[in-house]
């Protein structure tokens, strides 16, 4: 009886073994997507992509909370370059000694083979860094159980109308 005892634990051990080490293959394998877009935040003339829905009783930008359906596009002219999605969701102002933001929005894939498929990007976002991380918490579709990173670089921004061209570099396992 004993030494039944003895080899089913055995069994056990190589069994759950077995479960960590394929579990762990598993993640080698995982494909890891980079996609650049440009990420268009229109906040100025007739008809903007962000709106400003709340502001709190503060001094400056903390506090301001925006909702945005941004174009995303190939290239860094909005004019002339292919659209590929669109960036919804919402940033808000929430420093107080610094411009960083909290980015909370889904890259919504229009075209190509990511057509119909979101990956939802949430993290701070101090906006005058010349380089910001930001984690990628999910998606779906192609990019269902996504995780990584974006990264943010200013393309350009036009301080008196706030409008801004964002380079993101998404690095996603999928």
């Amino acid at each position: 009886m004993a030494a039944a005892a003895v080899i089913r634990r055995v069994q056990l051990v190589v069994l759950v073994l077995v479960v960590a080490g394929a579990a762990e293959g598993a993640e080698t394998t995982t494909p890891t997507t980079h996609i650049k877009v440009y990420w268009h935040d229109v906040v100025s003339g007739a008809d903007p992509t962000a709106v400003q829905v709340a502001k709190a009783a503060t001094k400056g930008y903390f506090g301001v909370a925006m909702v945005i359906d941004d174009p995303l596009t190939e290239g860094p002219d909005i004019n002339s370059s292919a659209p590929v999605g669109r960036a919804q969701g919402t940033y808000i102002s929430a420093g107080k000694d610094k411009v960083a933001l909290l980015m909370n929005m889904n890259f919504v894939f229009q075209s190509g083979s990511y057509n119909g498929s979101p990956v939802a990007i949430m993290g701070r976002n101090e906006v005058f860094s010349a380089v910001r991380e930001m984690a990628i918490v999910g998606g779906t579709g192609v990019f269902r159980w996504a995780q990584g990173y974006a990264q943010a670089r200013t393309h350009t921004l036009d301080m008196k109308t706030g409008d801004a061209t964002v380079e993101y570099n998404l690095y996603i396992k999928h």
